[in-house]
C-alpha cells in the first residue's frame, strides 16, 4: 500500500521537536509506536526508498495508512510515553517484552505503611520490590515462613483490627495493627529482611550477634533467644537461595537466544557480588532484528523508574550504547555502565546466560509448536476434514439455555484463529420463545437476530450445538438473512458432526485436534449461555413477596420497607399505619393488610399466579 499524498505532506511538515510517532493502518489501528529526538527526520526516514531497509520495516510501511505524532519536552519523556503506548496498544510491529509469569517471586510491599512479604507470580510496577524468580516454590514458602517467624513481618491483608490476632500470640507478628510496635521499629525489621534477600547477610549476622550478646549480658534471655533465631533464619535463607559468590558489586547480565523469529531473554541478577537468581522473558515481533536492536528494546522496556538499576549491565551488543547508558544513569541518579565483555568472569557469566536462554528457547519452541497444533493446526485440519471453501479463521457457535422454558437465553461465542475472542461474545434473551421449551424455535429466533445484523463480520464457519434438527431449523434463517457461511452442528452423544447437504454424519476421532477444537467452542458456548441463564434466574428468585399484592409497585414497596424495616413489623401494622406510609393509599393499605391474613393455600395461589 502506497502512502497517500496527504500523509506524505503531513510527514514533510512535521515538527523537529522530540516526541512519539504512531503509524496506523487503514482501519485506524496502531501498528507501530516509536520515539524520536527529531520527529521530522525520524518519520521521514520511513518514506525514503532504501534498498537496505529491514524486511519488517518494509512490511510495516506497506500496511501503514496514516501517522500521528505526540510532542514532548525531552527524549526521556518520549521514552516513557513510548513504553506506555506500546503496553497499552500492543502494536503488531513493535518488539514486545513479555515476562514469564510461571516462576514464583518474593514481593515486599514497600509502598504500604507497614509492608508485607509474600509470594506472587505476577510482577507489576506498583512500587513494591520483587525478588526472583525462584525455580522452587517450596523453597520460597520456607524462606517466607522463616522470615515471618524471625522478623515478625505481618501476613494479614488488612490493618483494621481492634485487638491482635492469633499470629501475635504465637509470636509470629508484633501486631502493628494495634500499634504494639512503632512504625520505625517495624521498618527496621522489614529492611533487615530486604537486605537478606539482596544478599547482604554478613553485616546483618554481625549486628544480630552483637544484639544477642548484649541482651544476654543484661539477662534478657527471651530477647537473646529471638536474635539467635533470627541469625539461624538468615543462614537457612541463604542456603535456600543457593547464593553463589562471584566477586564485584551490583550487576545484571543479559543473555539472548534467537531462532526462526523467536527470542528468549535471560537476565541474571547479581547483588553485592552474589548471583541471586534470574528473570526470563520472551520478545514478540523480533523477526529480522539484530542482536543490538533486541538488547536496546529490553533496556528500554525492562528498566523503568520503579525498577532497581544496577551499576553495571553486561550485554553481548547494543545499539546506541552511550545513549542507553546516559538514560539509565539519569534514572538511577548515578553512573550506570553498559559493558560488552571480551574475556574474564563477565564473559563467562554472559555465556552462561546465553546457554540458559538457548535451552529455554528450545523448551518454549516445543510448547509453541504444541499450541500451534491445537490452534492453527486444528483450524487447517478442520477445513480439510469438512471440505470447507476457506480456513475457518472466524468460527461462531450458539447454545440455548433455559429451565423448562423459563428465562430462555442464547449465547454466541467466537473463536478466531483457533482461540477464544471474548470481546466478540454476545448473549441474547429470547423474545418469542418463553414459557415452554422449544429449542428449534429458539435457534431460529437467534439466527434471525444474529445474521440479520449487517454490522457484524461474517464468519467462516457456524457451529450449532445439537443434532440434525437444530441444523435444519437454523439453516433457512441464516440463508434468508444473506449469510452464506458453512453451517455444521455437533451432537453430544457420540460427537457426530452434521454438515449442510449431507444426510450422513461425520465421526471424528476423539484424539484429533479438529474435534478438540469443536468441543472447546461448543463447551464455551454452553458455559457462556448457562452463566447468563443462572444470572437471570437468580434475579427472578429475588422477587419480593410484596410484588404479588395488588396496587404495590416498586415505589410503594421501597417505602414500606423503609417504614417498617422487617416483614414482621409490616404484618403487625394496622391499616392506618400502612396508609400513613408515603405514596400509600387507603385502598393499597387494605390490600397489604388483608394479604398477610390470607390462609397459606390462598397466599400460595397468589404468589404462583
Amino acid at each position: 500500500m502506497a502512502l497517500a499524498e496527504t500523509v506524505l505532506e503531513k510527514v514533510r511538515n512535521l515538527t523537529t521537536q522530540p516526541g512519539v510517532y504512531l503509524w496506523k493502518n487503514a482501519q485506524g489501528q496502531i501498528i507501530y509506536v516509536g520515539k524520536a529526538v527529531n520527529l521530522r527526520n525520524r518519520v521521514r526516514s520511513y518514506i525514503r526508498h532504501d534498498a537496505r531497509r529491514a524486511p519488517k520495516v518494509a512490511a510495516m510501511i506497506s500496511h501503514a495508512a496514516d501517522v500521528e505524532t505526540i510532542v514532548v519536552a525531552n527524549e526521556m519523556e518520549a521514552l516513557i510515553l513510548e513504553n506506555t503506548l506500546i503496553k497499552k496498544h500492543h502494536p503488531r510491529y513493535n518488539i514486545m517484552l513479555r515476562d514469564d509469569k510461571t516462576y514464583p517471586y518474593i514481593k515486599v510491599t514497600l509502598q504500604e505503611a507497614y509492608p508485607r512479604i509474600f509470594m506472587t507470580r505476577r510482577v507489576s510496577h506498583d512500587g513494591a520490590r520483587y525478588f526472583g524468580p525462584f525455580a522452587n516454590g517450596l523453597a520460597v514458602h520456607r524462606v517466607l515462613k522463616l522470615m515471618q517467624r524471625a522478623f515478625h513481618i505481618r501476613s494479614c491483608r488488612t490493618m483494621q483490627a481492634d485487638r491482635p490476632c492469633l499470629q501475635y500470640h504465637l509470636h509470629h507478628c508484633d501486631a502493628p495493627c494495634v500499634h504494639y510496635i512503632t512504625k520505625k521499629e517495624y521498618h527496621e525489621l522489614v529492611q533487615q529482611a530486604v537486605d537478606i534477600l539482596e544478599g547482604r547477610n554478613t553485616e546483618i549476622i554481625r549486628q544480630l550477634q552483637n544484639q544477642m550478646e548484649e541482651a544476654a549480658e543484661q539477662l534478657e534471655f527471651e530477647k537473646a533467644a529471638m536474635y539467635r533465631d533470627q541469625m539461624e533464619a538468615v543462614k537457612v535463607i541463604q542456603e535456600q537461595q543457593h547464593i553463589q559468590t562471584i566477586g564485584g558489586g551490583d550487576m545484571d547480565v543479559l543473555g539472548f537466544a534467537a531462532d526462526a523469529g523467536q527470542t528468549c531473554v535471560q537476565i541474571y541478577t547479581i547483588r553485592q557480588g552474589r548471583l541471586l537468581g534470574r528473570e526470563t522473558f520472551t520478545l514478540e515481533n523480533s523477526m529480522d532484528e539484530t542482536s543490538g536492536a533486541l538488547t536496546a528494546a529490553v533496556l528500554d522496556q525492562y528498566y523503568t523508574e520503579n525498577m532497581f538499576i544496577p551499576k553495571e549491565i553486561v550485554v553481548a551488543s547494543v545499539e546506541d550504547l552511550e545513549e542507553h547508558a546516559h538514560r539509565l544513569s539519569l534514572l538511577k541518579k548515578q553512573r550506570v555502565d553498559i559493558v560488552i565483555p571480551q574475556r574474564g568472569i563477565k564473559k563467562k557469566l554472559l555465556a552462561m546466560a546465553e546457554d540458559n536462554a538457548r535451552v529455554l528457547l528450545e523448551q518454549r519452541r516445543l510448547q509453541w509448536q504444541h499450541d500451534i497444533d491445537k490452534t492453527s493446526g486444528a483450524v487447517e485440519a478442520l477445513a480439510r476434514v469438512l471440505d470447507l471453501p476457506r480456513l475457518p479463521e472466524r468460527m461462531e457457535c450458539f447454545d440455548i439455555s433455559h429451565t423448562q422454558g423459563i428465562e430462555t437465553v442464547a449465547s454466541m461465542v467466537v473463536f478466531e484463529h483457533g482461540q477464544p475472542a471474548k470481546k466478540e461474545y454476545r448473549r441474547f434473551k429470547l423474545k418469542t420463545v418463553q414459557g415452554k421449551p422449544d429449542d428449534f424455535k429458539s435457534m431460529a429466533e437467534i439466527m434471525g437476530r444474529r445474521y440479520g445484523e449487517r454490522d457484524w463480520p461474517e464468519p467462516d464457519l457456524i457451529v450449532i450445538d445439537g443434532g440434525k434438527g437444530q441444523l435444519h431449523a437454523a439453516l433457512p434463517i441464516i440463508r434468508d438473512a444473506g449469510c452464506e457461511a458453512p453451517v455444521i452442528s455437533l451432537a453430544k452423544r457420540i460427537e457426530e458432526v452434521f454438515v449442510e447437504g449431507r444426510s450422513d454424519s461425520i465421526i471424528l476421532s476423539h484424539h484429533t485436534p479438529e474435534l478438540q477444537l469443536l468441543q472447546a467452542i461448543r463447551d464455551e458456548a454452553h458455559r457462556f449461555a448457562i452463566t447468563y441463564h443462572r444470572s437471570l434466574r437468580g434475579k427472578r428468585s429475588l422477587v419480593s413477596i410484596l410484588d404479588h399484592i395488588e396496587g404495590i409497585g416498586p415505589k410503594r414497596r421501597k417505602a414500606l420497607w423503609t417504614a417498617f424495616k422487617t416483614l414482621d413489623d409490616m404484618k403487625q401494622a394496622t391499616i392506618e399505619e400502612l396508609a400513613a406510609v408515603p405514596t400509600m393509599t387507603h385502598e393499597a393499605a387494605e390490600n397489604v393488610y388483608y394479604f398477610f391474613r390470607l390462609g397459606t393455600d390462598e397466599k400460595r395461589k397468589l404468589t404462583k399466579s
